[in-house]
């Protein structure tokens, strides 16, 4: 077995049973344990696990969230591939609405400076890029800034949206599927996002192959609210057939 088939058993095994014993899958693999720790370690790097005592445990098992800059690096290049393609969903003029996220905030640095757009952000990362950025009116919502997602949350921020209508909102997840639709572990963010959604007039989500059935604890919108999700070709033709079914328009980058 090579490496690459290896590392996506281990993944598949960590996210089905929530953990990973070094020593039972290198007796099934006939491999040293010293194989597997390895494995596992480019897994963790990737954001899939956290290794612990004997083994890993899948990240999503976890009671934290990874923060920006770990979030930022993992499966940096399909995040790049999905922001690009998230390009041709942007007006030429008008409003747009960036939720908080690494993949959000690679699309705000792709942002055309020869369009005429308003942009509305929760996430300072994406206040950050966008603030002296020529063609483009930035709006920051206020709320409490979680020091993980770096995204302001709660009655303030809700507030905000309560009165806004804009035509495209770009969303993130930690997690997405046809059964449970968008979910993210934290529900003050998730309540700020269901805003989001209820705040635009087209919703498209942002979100890599990764989190396809990581179902998170705070459902924000179902699939049939989501107009288009962006994703990448890491995902199977019947996971996408499948996720069409419930509503969006899948664009594979």
């Amino acid at each position: 077995m090579y490496a690459a088939e290896r590392h996506q058993l281990l993944a598949q095994r960590a996210r089905r049973d929530g953990r990973v014993d070094v020593n039972d899958v290198a007796g099934e693999l006939g491999v040293a344990p010293e194989t597997i720790r390895r494995d596992l370690g480019v897994l963790e790097r990737q954001g899939v696990v956290r290794r612990v005592y004997g083994g890993a445990v899948a990240v999503e098992r976890l009671d934290f969230e990874p923060e920006v800059a770990q979030r930022d690096q993992t499966n940096a290049a399909e995040k790049e591939a999905i922001a690009r393609a998230a390009l041709d969903l942007v007006p030429d003029r008008g409003s747009i609405l960036l939720d908080a996220g690494t993949t959000t905030s690679r699309l705000a640095t792709l942002l055309p400076t020869d369009h005429e757009l308003t942009v509305i952000t929760n996430s300072i990362p994406v206040a950050s890029i966008l603030a002296t950025r020529p063609g483009i009116t930035l709006h920051i919502l206020g709320g409490r800034v979680r020091g993980t997602t770096l995204a302001a949350v709660e009655a303030w921020t809700l507030h905000a949206l309560d009165g806004l209508l804009v035509d495209v909102a770009f969303l993130g997840a930690n997690g997405f599927s046809a059964e449970h639709g968008c979910t993210t572990p934290d529900m003050a963010e998730s309540a700020v996002k269901a805003a989001v959604v209820a705040a635009a007039r087209k919703r498209v989500l942002l979100a890599d192959h990764s989190k396809y059935g990581t179902d998170q604890l705070s459902r924000f919108a179902r699939l049939a609210e989501i107009d288009v999700l962006v994703t990448d070709s890491g995902i199977d033709a019947g996971a996408v057939a499948e996720l069409e079914e419930a509503g969006p328009e899948v664009v594979l980058a």
